[in-house]
């Protein structure tokens, strides 16, 4: 009977499937093209272990360095036996929390392996696993969170080091730059789901502490638009990367506002 059931659910869904006309296909095909572009620039920014610094600008992809090999040396935590980039030693900490974000889940989910692309239209696959066994690494995006506000703790002492010129305080485009990446960071890190629960999912009567239900409703006002600000977030942190690689490369010429 079960088997019936599931035979006549799919043919209903491949029915489905074959009676849309619309370009379905658009959204997963541009997610791919936007997520593969992002992880190729990255990992070759990761390789190139050069042009990461202009002072006083130092690329979000580097930041904080830990390194004793690094141009710009934010905190010597790892000693000279370390080789290879910087960038390497803190990647991991933004990519597993994006990576593990409820939004890029279900966006590469449905993109590249095809669970499902679209609605009405079927899985790649013909069955339906959930998130179980390997897939349970994803429960640990509640406690990337705070490694996330960490980076951006970094990112927002980068920015404020931005104002410091050989002359003195000031202002270039380039600071405008990292400050920009580190509002645009801020907004997503602070709109995810975590950061909604953190703020009010555990109270069962908002009553009792109207504190946080305003910041609780604050988030989920920023939550509505979680989806737009990965994105967002996304391209500006690589453009942050690029300008400063650009001016380290003498390609740019950095405007001093100030």
């Amino acid at each position: 009977m079960i088997g019936k059931v599931l035979k006549d659910q799919r043919g209903q869904v491949a029915g489905a499937m074959a009676l849309r006309k619309d370009t379905w296909w658009i959204q997963p095909l541009l997610t791919v093209l936007g997520l593969g572009v992002f992880i190729v620039y990255t990992t070759w920014a990761a390789f190139q272990n050069a042009h990461y610094y202009a002072a006083p600008y130092l690329s979000p992809f580097y930041s904080p360095c830990i390194s004793a090999n690094c141009e710009h040396i934010t905190l010597p935590l790892v000693g000279p036996w370390w080789t290879w980039s910087p960038a390497f030693l803190i990647l991991w900490a933004p990519g597993i929390f994006r990576l593990t974000c409820y939004y890029y889940r279900k966006a590469y989910y449905r993109s590249f392996w095809w669970a499902p692309p679209a609605c009405a239209v079927p899985d790649a696959r013909r069955g339906y696993d959930g998130e179980t066994r390997f897939l349970t690494f994803q429960n640990i995006h509640r406690y990337t969170f705070y490694i996330a506000v960490l980076v951006i703790l970094f990112l927002a002492w980068d920015a404020i080091n931005a104002h410091r010129f050989p002359d003195g305080f000031g202002v270039g485009v380039g600071t405008l730059v990292l400050w920009a990446n580190v509002v645009l960071l801020s907004l997503y890190t602070f709109s995810c789901h975590s950061c909604r629960h953190l703020c009010g999912g555990q109270l069962d009567v908002f009553s009792k502490a109207p504190s946080r239900y305003r910041i609780w409703t604050l988030v989920t006002t920023l939550n509505e638009r979680h989806a737009l600000l990965a994105w967002i977030s996304l391209v500006g942190v690589g453009l942050t990367d690029l300008y400063v690689r650009l001016v380290s490369m003498g390609i740019v010429i950095d405007v001093r506002l100030l």
